[in-house]
């Protein structure tokens, strides 16, 4: 059984990024509960549980310690960026390991084939949730709010559809994840 702990970033009082008329907390859940659903309904032997499903504030510690005592297999975090760039980037734990930067990798790759920004690369950072779950751990930041050609996109249903295809695609491929027989 494969469990993924999908976490989207911020919730309720923290909206996260904010710019263009959107709050990153919104856009994270969309993707998150899209990911959720294609995870659910098209793949056999995968569980998901999410940090939030409604527009909730949840800790940091709060995610991580759910995480860890689920037991989860991998822990993804999905995010937007702010700061007047442009792209995709994702980012793991500085001494996450081999393992972990190939499924960092592999879905840094099918999320790029899907959603229609630049490449910003593969990144490490010391990020809570990276650092303190005890399974290998993925955070993405799909696109930059504050940047009008990226925001456009976000206001795209078909945009937050394709983003979360390309997560699940790569969690496919990365931990061989099998599809339901129709």
């Amino acid at each position: 059984m494969f469990k993924l702990f999908l976490d989207p970033g911020h919730g309720g009082k923290d909206p996260g990024a904010v710019g263009n008329g959107m709050e990153e907390k919104d856009i994270t859940l969309a993707i998150a509960k899209q990911i959720h659903d294609i995870l659910t309904n098209h793949y056999r032997n995968v569980s998901v549980k999410m940090s939030r499903t409604t527009d909730k504030f949840v800790s940091l510690k709060e995610r991580t310690d759910a995480a860890n005592s689920w037991g989860a297999t991998f822990f993804l975090s999905i995010h937007i960026n702010s700061g007047n760039g442009t792209g995709f980037e994702s980012y793991i734990y500085p001494e996450a390991g081999i393992t972990t930067e190939t499924y960092q990798k592999t879905i840094h790759q099918e999320v790029l084939k899907l959603n229609d920004l630049k490449d910003r690369g593969r990144k490490k950072a010391d990020f809570h949730v990276l650092r303190e779950s005890i399974m290998p751990a993925l955070l993405t930041e799909n696109g930059f709010i504050d940047t009008a050609s990226d925001a456009k996109k976000m206001k795209q249903s078909s945009w937050i559809e394709d983003v979360a295809q390309g997560h699940v695609n790569g969690l496919a491929k990365a931990f061989g994840l099998k599809k339901k027989k129709r």
